[in-house]
């Protein structure tokens, strides 16, 4: 009887706690869904007013205002135009960083939306239309929406979130420094107090409206740049024997690169893409110019590929050049790291993930070779990062609207599922720690 009534004095405190978290929780739920159209009108006022990376001075400041206005400790700016908000929950408990993106593209927008973008801007030197081509728009609204969800519930909340409004994700422009993930870290945006955990998420139009995709592990690839200048010997195009034409060894050169993927990695093991995206070489048709240069991108999985990869290209330039009596100065440009989420932290929140959107709505996705410098975030604490389907419901399939392209678009619907998953994972993880 004693031990049957000590069971029950147990039974009866978690029953009554699982009582109290599914209030809040459906107390929530209702608070985001009544916030929808106020998500819409954040996102449709971004994507009116888009700015550049390190340019994000109107957006910045309006997201500090309406951050100040909950309550939060605002800190702005912070790696030149990010904003970073605390909210101290009124119970003690780990710390949990939630991070936006807010920079737009040099893209001309080519949708006929009320709030398309007629924004102008000068990008390497030239006028530029500037798009919210990525969803950065709704990333920032989405993180608006979950501060004043937790906000509101602070009286609950056991711990600390940590907002971060990141800018820059597109890069800095040329001569203007690293990444803002990179220079936020930099700037102890993990530190005072010390994150935990880190989630973030990206909108992606070509999955179905309010899916939500992740991966344990590798997700997306790191990005590198590299630089050859061939060196060759110029004369006249009627004369080729006089020269050492660098257009034909920069050909071998490009051709050789694409041996590296296709025969001199195991491609089983880990994926790796190598493009040359640029080719300028001479100024008229019947002179064979002495330089040529190339530019490409290069995208690895992890370190070890990586090293490869990159210890590959510089063997080939310079011995395919070396072969033809050119030479090869082959320069590495070192950018974002694979974003890689933290297994065992995946594997714990796939069932918040599933009470956001529903079970059949939450897939385990492929990596791509696409990149993110929420990397940067990750190397330093355990991360998870994920997939928001937006895919419009009424767009043609053959009209894909894809990323960075004049006519991205995606579905507003998106909005909330988007703000359910980061609350559910936020306040489950906070509760997990207790």
């Amino acid at each position: 009887m004693k031990r049957f009534l000590a069971v029950s004095l147990l039974i009866i405190p978690i029953a009554v706690m699982a009582q109290g978290t599914s209030k809040v929780a459906g107390k929530m739920e209702q608070q985001i869904r009544e916030l929808e159209p106020r998500l819409i009108e954040w996102r449709r006022y971004f994507h009116e007013h888009p700015e550049l990376s390190n340019r994000e001075i109107k957006t910045g400041s309006r997201i500090a205002e309406q951050l100040k206005a909950l309550g939060l400790e605002v800190q702005y700016p912070v790696a030149k135009t990010g904003v970073v908000a605390l909210l101290k929950g009124a119970k003690p408990g780990p710390v949990v960083a939630l991070r936006a993106d807010m920079d737009a593209l040099p893209v001309t927008e080519r949708n006929s939306l009320p709030f398309a973008s007629k924004v102008v801007d000068v990008y390497g030197g030239q006028q530029t239309g500037v798009m919210h081509a990525c969803g950065h728009d709704g990333h920032m609204s989405i993180l608006l929406g979950v501060a004043e969800v937790l906000a509101k519930n602070k009286s609950d909340l056991k711990g600390t979130v940590k907002f971060i409004f990141q800018p820059a994700e597109e890069g800095a422009l040329p001569n203007e420094g690293v990444s803002g993930a990179e220079l936020m870290v930099k700037e102890g945006v993990l530190d005072n107090p010390k994150v935990d955990a880190i989630f973030g998420l990206h909108i992606q139009s070509l999955l179905p409206s309010g899916q939500l995709a992740y991966r344990p592990g590798g997700l997306m690839a790191s990005v590198d740049g590299f630089n050859i200048k061939v060196i060759g010997q110029g004369a006249h195009g009627a004369t080729p024997w006089d020269s050492v034409d660098p257009v034909v060894v920069s050909s071998q050169i490009i051709q050789g690169l694409q041996t590296i993927v296709s025969r001199q990695t195991e491609l089983t093991k880990a994926g790796a893409v190598i493009t040359v995206g640029s080719i300028h070489g001479g100024i008229r048709r019947n002179i064979i110019p002495e330089t040529v240069e190339l530019q490409g991108t290069i995208r690895t999985f992890d370190d070890a590929m990586q090293k490869k990869v990159h210890e590959k290209i510089k063997l080939t330039a310079e011995k395919i050049a070396e072969s033809s009596g050119a030479k090869a100065e082959v320069e590495i440009l070192v950018m974002y790291p694979a974003t890689v989420n933290d297994a065992t932290l995946t594997q714990k929140m796939v069932t918040s993930l599933e009470r956001s959107a529903g079970k059949e709505k939450v897939v385990l996705t492929q990596p791509v070779t696409m990149a993110e410098d929420f990397s940067f975030y990750q190397r330093k604490v355990p991360g998870f990062f994920f997939f928001l389907g937006a895919y419009p419901a009424n767009m043609d399939l053959k009209t894909k609207p894809t990323h960075h392209t004049a006519d991205f678009m995606f579905d507003e619907a998106a909005l909330v599922t988007g703000v359910k998953a980061l609350v559910n994972l936020t306040w489950d993880y906070l509760e997990m720690q207790k």
